[in-house]
C-alpha cells in the first residue's frame, strides 16, 4: 500500500509594503498631517501630485452647482487617492477631508509615472490598488443607497480596521462617535445606540482602544 501523499505547502508572500517600495525608490515626495475635519485638497483645485494615505482616514466628496454634498468614498491607510492626475485630469474632481488625524504622503506626478513604467512590480501593484478601490467606492455608494444605518456603520469599522487581514482582530484608528455619524449619514445618538448594541453582542470590545471582531460581518450580511 503507497503511502498517502501529504499536501505541499506553499509559502504565502509577505505582503507588499507600498510605502517602504516607494521610499526604496525614492520618488519626490513629502508628507502631511492634517487635523479632523481639514481639507486635504478642494474640487476644482489643480492637481499636480497622487495622494498616498498612510494613517487616518479621508472623506472623498463632490459638491453640485446646487451646492448639495455627495460622498463618494471614504478612504483607509493604504490607499491612493487623486489619481486622475494620470489620466489627465488637470483639477481635482472631488473635496479630500480627513475624517481623524491623518498623514498623507504627496508624489509628484512625473515621478510616480516613471516608476510605473520603469518598475513592473510597482505598476502591477498600483493597477491592483486601483482596481479593488473601484470596487469598494461602488459597493460604498450601494451601501449609501440601499442599507440601513446601522450596516452601514458596521460596513465602516470593518474597513477602518483593515477586515480581511491577518489578524483576527483589528484595533481601528482613533475615530469619534461624531466622525462615525459623518461617514454613514446618521446622527450620533444613533451610533451610540449600534455601538452599545456591537459590544454587547461582542462584535467590538473597548480595550484601550477600539477593537474590530470579524464577527461583526454578521451585521453586514444579515437581511
Amino acid at each position: 500500500m503507497s503511502p498517502k501523499k501529504q499536501p505541499v505547502k506553499v509559502p504565502r508572500q509577505p505582503a507588499f509594503d507600498v510605502e517602504a517600495y516607494l521610499k526604496a525608490e525614492g520618488p519626490q515626495q513629502t508628507v502631511a498631517k492634517y487635523r479632523r475635519g481639514q481639507v486635504v485638497f478642494t474640487q476644482g483645485d489643480a492637481g499636480h501630485d497622487v495622494r498616498y494615505l498612510q494613517k487616518g482616514a479621508v472623506k472623498l466628496s463632490v459638491l453640485s452647482r446646487m451646492g448639495k454634498e455627495a460622498v463618494v468614498a471614504m478612504l483607509v491607510p493604504g490607499d491612493f487617492f487623486g489619481e486622475g492626475v494620470l489620466a489627465g485630469q488637470p483639477i481635482r474632481i472631488g473635496t479630500a477631508t480627513a475624517m481623524s488625524p491623518s498623514s498623507v504622503l504627496t508624489i509628484e506626478k512625473a515621478a510616480l509615472v516613471r516608476l510605473l513604467h520603469e518598475q513592473p512590480t510597482f505598476a502591477d501593484r498600483f493597477l491592483s490598488f486601483m482596481l479593488q478601490r473601484n470596487i469598494r467606492i461602488e459597493a460604498d455608494l450601494v451601501d449609501q443607497l440601499f442599507n440601513s444605518s446601522e450596516k452601514r456603520l458596521a460596513r465602516t469599522l470593518l474597513l477602518l480596521a483593515r477586515y480581511g487581514d491577518d489578524s483576527p482582530t483589528r484595533t481601528m484608528p482613533k475615530i469619534s462617535q461624531e466622525t462615525l455619524a459623518e461617514m454613514i449619514g446618521a446622527t450620533r445618538s444613533r451610533v451610540n445606540f449600534f455601538m452599545n448594541k456591537f459590544r454587547k453582542l461582542g462584535l467590538i470590545e473597548y480595550n484601550g482602544g477600539l477593537k474590530v471582531n470579524p464577527s461583526l460581518l454578521t451585521i453586514v450580511l444579515h437581511d
